[in-house]
């Protein structure tokens, strides 16, 4: 085990991905993340949990069969249940506080985009320059990690034109994803499928398009014309995946990657 200095803090983490601590629990944690590498690196890993959870207690009823399937083969749907609830519930406590999430978006069962807060200071790494301990971390965690992913498949369907990229890194619990979305509208709530060469389906991410889309090269807003980036994960290696999918929470598949 690696030595810890502050245990309370380190396991905060999680907590924090999920994007279910209080303002003040936040601050202290964001405080606390500044200067530890360990824990940036640990959030890293768990980003976009929280939007998965929130898009799953948000369903009404069990989705597409083919979401359904995919989310209850890892983890257990016990665990799954769990901490759906727990996040729909503070969720509904942090709506009638007007609290806005911490989190939002993409490994693990993993969701969406993920917005980390920027911890200020002058910080020797990233983009800041100066000298100390402090660190930046990206508002974009997800396009970071697309970015360095040097393994990418690209396709684009003919039918819905939206057009995908998926970085895919070999991991020690299975393949570490991102993934690059154009020309998609909303609104819709869409998920990333992989599927197995054993016929099985994992859901990686999650996430909702919002009504102005993504990616779309004749917006007329700046963000309208920004492509979707995600992040999430799957328990396959990287050899025992046929495909990847993007699907709709309605069961339309908009577009399929062959790996």
């Amino acid at each position: 085990m690696q030595e810890s200095p502050a245990p309370n803090e380190h396991e905060t983490v999680g907590a924090y991905a999920l994007g279910i601590l209080d303002d003040a629990e936040a601050t202290a944690f964001e405080s606390h993340l500044a200067g530890c590498e360990w824990c940036a690196q640990q959030l890293d890993e768990l980003a976009g949990m929280e939007p998965m959870l929130a898009a799953l207690a948000d369903l009404p009823g069990t989705g597409t069969p083919s979401l359904g399937e995919s989310l209850s083969a890892k983890p257990a749907p016990r665990v799954v249940e769990k901490l759906v609830d727990e996040v729909a519930e503070r969720r509904a406590k942090k709506r009638r506080r007007n609290f806005y999430m911490v989190a939002a978006a993409g490994a693990l069962i993993v969701s969406g985009p993920f917005v980390a807060v920027a911890a200020n200071g002058g910080g020797d790494g990233g983009s800041g320059g100066g000298g100390g301990t402090n660190r930046t971390l990206s508002a974009d965690p997800a396009k970071d990690v697309f970015d360095q992913i040097p393994d990418k498949l690209t396709a684009t369907d003919p039918g819905t034109k939206v057009s995908v990229t998926v970085a895919f890194q070999e991991k020690d619990w299975g393949t570490g994803l991102a993934a690059q979305i154009t020309n998609v509208k909303g609104f819709k709530k869409c998920a990333l499928i992989v599927v197995g060469k054993n016929g099985e389906r994992e859901t990686a991410t999650s996430w909702t398009v919002p009504e102005w889309g993504y990616g779309l090269p004749d917006a007329t807003t700046d963000k309208a014309k920004q492509p979707l980036h995600v992040q999430g994960g799957a328990s396959f290696d990287p050899d025992e995946i046929d495909s990847y999918e993007i699907v709709t929470f309605d069961g339309e598949k908009l577009v399929e990657v062959d790996a």
